[in-house]
């Protein structure tokens, strides 16, 4: 099961349309539900656009490698390295809709941080907004960096409407549902075979991540 704020370490559906956008400069949201520890990688497939594939030789409960169940793509791309991709689902300021949060490892390292001193970010009455900053350090697409505003992150009780907002929030087990050994193995065949059907939409969903 995806991990509480207090319990996840922040280490080692389908593709939503309600995903956060991060935006330049100043950025808010308050996080809410559970935090999804997971690692991925990415396969070229069609038209040679990235396909993520969840990493099963990460334990999302334990963040851990444990290697408990088969991993194809260890198996098909040995040399392919996964990569962090912790996600949860936060309140959008600027709109108050719920979306899911894809979540930047240096941003979530002053997080936690931060929580140390004011708590967990993700209780509805102690909890706080996170504000930050996503500043251009350069002229290519990642040349990105996040900065936490930790004096603007003040600490308040969600409001009636942010309440009835969550009233029905799924967990992030199910918002990004963990693919079987089995389910990953098909879809890898069918990228290596360069097969020119669509990837049937009920299996694409299994790997399909808010980015």
């Amino acid at each position: 099961m995806a991990l509480s704020f207090n319990k996840q370490t922040g280490g080692a559906q389908k593709s939503s349309n309600n995903s956060y956008k991060y935006v330049d400069g100043d950025n808010k949201v308050r996080i809410v539900g559970d935090i999804l520890a997971r690692y991925v990688y990415w396969i070229k497939g069609e038209n040679d656009k990235n396909l993520p594939l969840e990493c099963l030789s990460f334990d999302r409960d334990q963040e851990a490698f444990t290697n408990k169940e088969k991993d194809w793509v260890r198996e098909y791309y040995p040399d392919l390295k996964c990569g962090w991709s912790y996600a949860t689902q936060c309140i959008d300021a600027k709109d108050g809709q719920v979306k899911v949060l894809n979540l930047k490892k240096k941003l979530w390292e002053q997080i936690i941080t931060a929580a140390e001193d004011l708590g967990d970010p993700t209780d509805v009455a102690t909890g706080w907004d996170v504000c930050f900053k996503r500043v251009k350090t350069g002229p290519l697409a990642y040349n990105v960096e996040y900065q936490l505003q930790a004096l603007k992150c003040k600490p308040r009780a969600l409001e009636d409407d942010e309440l009835a907002a969550i009233k029905d929030l799924k967990s992030m087990d199910l918002v990004m549902a963990r693919p079987t050994p089995d389910a990953q193995k098909e879809l890898l065949d069918r990228v290596r075979k360069g097969s020119e059907d669509n990837v049937d939409e009920s299996l694409e969903d299994e790997f399909k991540v808010g980015f």
